[in-house]
């Protein structure tokens, strides 16, 4: 008996149980792989963006040069934001230095944000495919032991089916959990540089524009 058997051989606690992990193997990978597209390219992405930036000339120069650069560029929400305007309400309150961290920090915490979406989920998967597996085995271990007791007897052929569900149940735990706590660890160090350098590059920028006039 395979993986794909028990879930149509199986009995209903073995179909959920394997249904649940093929649908958080699915998940899992389809996460990996869009991260695993999106991350190395938004650390290069993130270097190339902020050298266009500090050779330009302006800022509207450095934002249509990034721009061109990529559309989709995890800078120019920073660079963005560095266009406040004066005005009257709350978020306006304060010099330029206090309204530039504000509207920064905002950007910075919306491109984070793009960036940790499936974090969660792999930590899920990672954490709890092993136990969701462990609880097959048990449901196999015990479906051999009522097929013990009710041979009144050991027989292999009693309690093969039941263990081989066990065992399968056991592996599909792991093969789930292991990529994705794998994936995890390597999208987070890669998260963690990014999220360095745009916080490097948003002070940056606070530094720059906060003696600045603001824009009327």
């Amino acid at each position: 008996m395979n993986f794909f058997s028990l879930m149509t051989q199986g009995g209903v606690v073995s179909q959920l149980v394997a249904m649940l992990l093929l649908g958080m193997s699915v998940a899992s990978w389809v996460v990996i792989l869009w991260k695993g597209w999106l991350l190395p390219r938004a650390v290069g992405e993130v270097a190339r963006s902020t050298a266009v930036f500090w050779q330009s000339a302006s800022i509207d120069e450095a934002r249509q040069k990034v721009a061109a650069f990529d559309r989709q560029a995890l800078v120019l929400p920073l660079i963005a934001a560095t266009g406040i305007r004066a005005g009257q309400t709350l978020a306006s309150a304060g010099d330029r230095s206090q309204q530039l961290t504000r509207v920064l920090r905002d950007a910075l915490h919306a491109v984070l944000n793009k960036l940790q979406f499936g974090q969660v989920l792999l930590a899920t998967v990672g954490s709890t495919a092993p136990f969701v597996g462990l609880l097959g085995t048990v449901w196999g271990i015990y479906h051999a032991l009522v097929g013990m007791s009710a041979a009144g007897q050991f027989t292999i052929d009693k309690v093969s089916g039941p263990v081989g569900e066990a065992l399968i149940m056991t592996a599909a735990g792991l093969a789930v959990a292991i990529p994705a706590v794998l994936a995890y660890n390597v999208f987070g160090r890669a998260i963690g540089r990014i999220e360095a350098d745009l916080e490097g590059f948003a002070r940056d920028l606070r530094e720059l524009f906060s003696h600045q006039p603001q824009n009327g």
